[in-house]
């Protein structure tokens, strides 16, 4: 009977980053994004992902004052999940619907994220020893 190779998961890997509430905290998620997803080979997501981070990390950090952390990290089924944790326990506002960027100068952000990812969501969460949530966004690498 012939072998058959075993399926092989993907790497998986998990990457956190805590960040205090100050708005330069997105462009050095942007850029910590682009390196984790270069390093592990993932290019084509790269421009994707890093306006998705972008957005849930400016949101965690001009709607609550207090710190934050920006979560990346490949599934066993190969999925990228992007997430931004908050000590805002409460929902975030629900997404609009994309217009003409003339028309929109703030707002879009969920929008994009709706628009961008494959899946997304939240959920409140107790980690870090704070209430807060966590909004997190799926992209497929395969």
């Amino acid at each position: 009977m012939p072998e058959t190779e075993p399926t092989v998961a993907p790497d998986t890997w998990e990457y956190l980053l805590h960040i205090p509430s100050d708005l330069r905290a997105v462009t050095l998620c942007r850029r910590t994004v682009r390196l984790i997803l270069t390093l592990h080979g993932l290019i084509r997501l790269v421009d994707t992902a890093e306006l998705l981070a972008a957005e849930l990390v400016a949101n965690a950090v001009l709607h609550t004052k207090g710190p934050a952390a920006l979560g990346v990290r490949r599934t066993p089924r190969g999925t990228v999940w992007i997430g931004a944790w908050d000590t805002d326990p409460l929902p975030p506002s629900t997404p609009r619907a994309l217009g003409p960027v003339e028309e929109m100068e703030a707002g879009r952000g969920l929008g994009l994220v709706r628009a961008y990812a494959d899946r997304w969501g939240w959920h409140p969460t107790g980690r870090f020893g704070a209430d807060g949530k966590y909004v997190w966004c799926e992209l497929a690498a395969a």
